[in-house]
Formats: C-alpha cells, sequence, structure tokens
C-alpha cells in the first residue's frame, strides 16, 4: 500500500467525523487525489486520447444468461465483462480533476484511480485500489444500486446529460478477475495491538468494520447466530443475483487479514456483552441486522402456504430448500403471490419462478415508477415472465378445508399526492374488490430490526421503530463503547449503505480506543 495512502487513511481513521470530515481533513483529501492524479502514469493515461473520443463511446452493456433459459436455473443472470469490454469501459473514465463520482460512495472508493489501472492494463492493481475502502468488491459490484449513487454523480450525468461510466460493472470485473487469477491480495496489517473487538453479525455493516479494525492492528472476532458467514448476503440475496462462492472468497479474505469468525453463537444467549467484557473484550460494534418481517395483519394472513419472504428466501437460500438432496421443506406453489415491490420482493418472485411458478405476480400498491426496487431487478424480472400487478394491494386471503391459502382479494388503487416518503400515496378505489387464485404468497413489505441484543441490553436506548439509537458522526450508542449500524440502525439498508456505516463505525471506535484503551 502507498505510504501517502496508509498516512492519509490514518488521518482519517482517527477523525470522529468520517463522512462528515471537517475542512482541514476535507482539503487533505482533496490534495491527496489530486497528488494521486497528478502521478506520471495517469498523466500519460489521460494524454493517450483525446477527451472527445472517450465521451464518443458508448456505455459497455452486461452479458447476461438469456431469460427463458435463466428463469429455469440458478446460475448468476449477470455474465460479467470480457476484458475488452472492460477495458473500452475504463477508457470512457475522463480521470475528472473534481471525481464528484467519489462523494457518491458511501465507502469512498477512488474510482477514477482503479479504473485507469484497468486502462493500463493492471486489473490486478485495480483490484487493490478497491480494496483499500471496501472489503467486499466482488459483492458491492453485483449488488449495490450504483445508478443512485456513484453512477449518477459521474461527469457524464452530470455535465454531459449521456449514461455514466459503468462504474459497478467495472468493480465486479476487477474482483472477479483477482478472483480468478488465484493472486488474491491480502490487504496489510498492523502489528498486533492486543485490544479485542466483539462484532456481533456477519452482514455488510459488521464485515466492514472488521476489515477496517484488523487492518489498524485489533485482535477482531465476529460472532454469528447462523451457521454461516454473511449475514444477509447469504440468507437474503439469491444465487442467481449474488452467489455464495463469491461471498465467501471475500470472507475468506477477511480470515487472512486474522479476522477471527464464531458461528452458532447467539449474543444476548450463548453469551452477553457483559460476559464478553469480562473475557477481554474492550468495544463492540452490533450489526445484528433487522430479521423481523413485517406483516400486513389481514384477515387470513396466518394460513398455510402464506411465508415472510425472510422465511422463504433463507430456506432456498441458506437452507438448500430447492435442492433434492436436502430435507429443508419450501412449498412454492404454481401460483405464487409476492406482497411488495423492493429488491427483496424481485427476489422472491424471481425465485419462485425458478421453482416451478407457472404464474409469479408481484402485487404492489403503487406504480411501477414509484418501486424501490432496482431499475435493473424489475427488467430483468419482466424479462423472465413475472406478472406486475401494480396499483393493488391485499384485503384479506381464503383457504381450502385443510386451512391452505387458495384466492386473496385483492383492492384497485390510485395515486394521490406524495407523502412523506416522497412518493404519490396509494389510495383505495371504492368497489373496486376482485378476487385472485393463488397457493402460495409471500410477504415483502419490509422487515423490523432484530430484538434479541436490545433486549439483553436494557440501558440501550431506543427509538419507537426498534432502532439503536446511535451518534451519527461516530455510530456510537447510549452505551460507552458500544457501536452499531446498518439495519439495526437504519431499520433496513442497501448493502453499500450498512457497509458506509461500518466504515464510520470503525472510525469512531478507533478513536474511542485511543483516548480510553491505548492511552494507558
Amino acid at each position: 500500500m502507498d505510504s501517502r495512502y496508509k498516512l492519509f487513511k490514518s488521518k482519517i481513521g482517527n477523525s470522529r467525523k468520517v463522512n462528515n470530515l471537517n475542512h482541514n481533513i476535507m482539503e487533505e483529501r482533496k490534495d491527496f487525489l489530486k497528488e494521486e492524479r497528478q502521478q506520471e502514469w495517469r498523466s500519460e493515461l489521460r494524454k493517450s486520447i483525446k477527451a472527445k473520443e472517450r465521451t464518443d463511446i458508448p456505455r459497455v452493456k452486461m452479458l447476461e444468461q438469456d431469460p427463458f433459459e435463466r428463469a429455469k436455473n440458478s446460475a448468476e443472470v449477470n455474465q460479467g465483462l470480457t476484458e475488452d469490454m472492460a477495458f473500452k469501459e475504463a477508457r470512457r473514465c475522463l480521470d475528472c480533476a473534481d471525481p464528484t463520482c467519489i462523494s457518491g460512495c458511501p465507502v469512498g472508493i477512488n474510482i477514477p484511480k482503479f479504473i485507469k489501472r484497468i486502462e493500463s492494463g493492471d486489473i490486478l492493481e485495480a483490484a487493490k485500489v478497491l480494496k483499500e475502502t471496501n472489503a467486499l468488491p466482488a459483492v458491492c459490484g453485483r449488488v449495490c444500486p450504483q445508478e443512485v449513487q456513484c453512477e449518477i454523480n459521474c461527469f457524464y450525468v452530470q455535465k454531459l446529460k449521456k449514461d455514466p461510466v459503468a462504474i459497478g460493472f467495472l468493480e465486479r470485473f476487477a474482483a472477479d478477475y483477482e478472483r480468478n487469477s488465484g493472486k488474491m491480495s491480502v490487504p496489510e496489517v498492523l502489528e498486533r495491538n492486543g485490544v479485542k473487538v466483539g462484532i456481533i453479525g456477519s452482514g455488510p455493516s459488521g464485515l466492514a468494520v472488521a476489515g477496517d479494525m484488523i487492518k489498524w492492528g485489533y485482535d477482531v472476532t465476529v460472532f454469528e447466530a447462523l451457521h454461516e458467514i454473511g449475514g444477509v448476503l447469504k440468507y437474503g440475496i439469491p444465487e442467481f443475483r449474488l452467489p455464495n462462492e463469491v461471498v465467501d472468497v471475500e470472507i475468506d479474505n477477511l480470515r487472512k487479514m486474522g479476522v477471527k469468525f464464531e458461528i452458532n453463537f447467539i449474543v444476548g444467549k450463548t453469551a452477553t456483552v457483559d460476559d464478553l467484557k469480562a473475557d477481554g473484550f474492550e468495544v463492540f460494534f452490533v450489526g445484528s441486522g433487522a430479521g423481523l418481517p413485517n406483516f400486513m395483519n389481514i384477515p387470513g394472513e396466518n394460513y398455510t402456504g402464506i411465508f415472510s419472504s425472510n422465511e422463504y428466501l433463507t430456506r432456498v437460500n441458506l437452507m438448500n430448500a430447492a435442492d433434492e438432496e436436502y430435507d429443508t421443506p419450501v412449498f412454492s406453489g404454481k401460483k405464487v403471490a409476492v406482497i411488495g415491490g423492493g429488491n427483496t420482493a424481485m427476489d422472491s418472485v424471481r425465485t419462485s419462478k425458478r421453482l416451478g411458478a407457472d404464474n409469479s405476480m408481484i402485487i404492489y400498491r403503487r406504480s411501477i415508477e414509484e418501486m424501490p426496487a432496482r431499475v435493473e431487478e424489475v427488467h430483468h424480472a419482466q424479462e423472465e415472465g413475472i406478472e406486475f400487478m401494480n396499483l393493488n394491494s391485499p384485503l384479506e386471503y381464503f383457504a381450502d378445508d385443510k386451512g391452505r391459502v387458495r384466492s386473496m382479494k385483492l383492492q384497485k388503487m390510485r395515486l394521490g399526492e406524495p407523502d412523506s416518503s416522497g412518493r404519490r400515496r396509494p389510495i383505495p378505489i371504492e368497489g373496486s374488490e376482485y378476487m385472485v387464485d393463488v397457493d402460495t404468497v409471500i410477504v415483502a413489505i419490509g422487515v423490523s430490526p432484530n430484538p434479541l441484543i436490545p433486549s439483553s441490553m436494557p440501558e440501550l436506548k431506543m427509538s419507537d421503530w426498534g432502532t439503536i439509537i446511535v451518534n451519527k458522526e461516530t455510530m456510537e450508542s447510549s452505551i460507552p463503547g458500544v457501536f452499531a449500524g446498518g439495519d439495526i440502525v437504519r431499520g433496513g439498508a442497501t448493502v453499500i449503505l450498512a457497509m458506509g456505516d461500518g466504515r464510520k463505525a470503525a472510525a469512531g471506535m478507533h478513536e474511542y480506543l485511543k483516548k480510553n484503551v491505548l492511552k494507558k
């Protein structure tokens, strides 16, 4: 790792305001990025092609499985870029003097630098750049909504009104290239200081904390309640979007850095935080997620055949219910309705199609334009034959004489004025009710934070929504030395926002330990 980068990163890490840097740190950051940009190899690369020629190159299109074929298998839909495609796309990047794309990245990746490494042909170095600030580049390259983060801040969008550089595609390409090369780099770590750090939950926020804290020399242990490491990356996202193998490789890299993992360990049951303190742990990060599913509480919602999306996806993704060699039961019928319009709803309905449904339907009370799911996921679902029943909301479920759901009553909706979310409010249309036959219903209308950790720490201040209240600058909770981030704080977050919380919390934890432990 570049020594100047180490120095800069140390200063950032010691700040209590990681994402809201004070003026001096912000200026240092700008100076650092400017100095990086002025390195000879990048200057020569910029001069090699005129800007007009770069902007005339059309944005690359991701290689994909055929929709008809992929709807019958669990293989990854997006197939990645070839080297030629990635090189051509990297040439589009103008290596801006003011890289606005970086401001849209919650984990602060030096985006122009890794893209220019690809253009120069040094793809392994591009992967190293990614791992300077992102513990999970292959994951983020697949599931992060770059279109509303780094890419929307790209110069092409902001000034040229053109398609942005495909930052996400290139991130995935560099990470996959390194993995397939057999030459995985392991980020450098400082000499061990012996201070024990406990991370509760192995989802994206916890893994981000682990990645930063281990680099700073701490003794890091991640406690996971389930039998697999990865949290929502494993149980919540299907293989056709995020293969488990990809997650495992990035977790293995954290192991090589020195992170320890304890599975089947429920903090609050197996051991309390006080027990862990007695074992020498000095600081904690709570990233236990939002595993409590929400329901609509309408008549018939407890009938057999009605699942939460959490249960449905966990059975299939983590417990191999779709594999005949496993005993995990799951019923996915021929007429499947998924209630909701987010990414989890898309994952659920597309999974049902792959499990043999004749008709897989999305029931969503707003229009398709208001759906919170990624545009790419909606597009893929449409290609795969998913039926979108927008402006509809379920009122009641009906069962056969064995208690199994057989039909549902829907009510049509119309859109009114925008509500607090900024989306137009759905308004029921009187007298528009009608019946639809179903044999499986999956409810994907959101989740609530896991209450186990808070219930074991009564002094922890919580919001009315069951989330942990934290200092937004440091992510420290009301209990000194206990930090939190991700879904347990936000109530629901994307992978990359959770990782951003993790990196901010790691900086806060580092500062806390310097003041309260390391100075002793």
